[in-house]
């Protein structure tokens, strides 16, 4: 597997863990790729900050997800990132 994609799953684990900074920490360190930027965005709607979120959303491409609950998008991103 990508190492960027083992990273961006582990940063997925951890946001459903809680661990939010860390997780946070881990979407930064692959700023620009479209995954990561998603993940951003889900990491700033989970944390309440609604304008930051839509903004990350709008550079991963993915404004459609702004109303999406964040669980869902997590699996989402999972199949995405998982080889097939």
């Amino acid at each position: 597997m990508d190492p960027r994609a083992t990273q961006l799953l582990q940063a997925i684990d951890l946001a459903q863990g809680g661990q939010w900074e860390a997780a946070h920490e881990l979407a930064q360190a692959h700023e620009g790729h479209p995954m990561s930027d998603w993940i951003h965005a889900v990491l700033h709607k989970v944390e309440g900050d609604a304008g930051n979120s839509r903004y990350w959303y709008a550079r991963a491409g993915r404004l459609e997800q702004v109303t999406a609950k964040p669980e869902a998008e997590w699996e989402l991103i999972r199949k995405k990132l998982q080889p097939h």
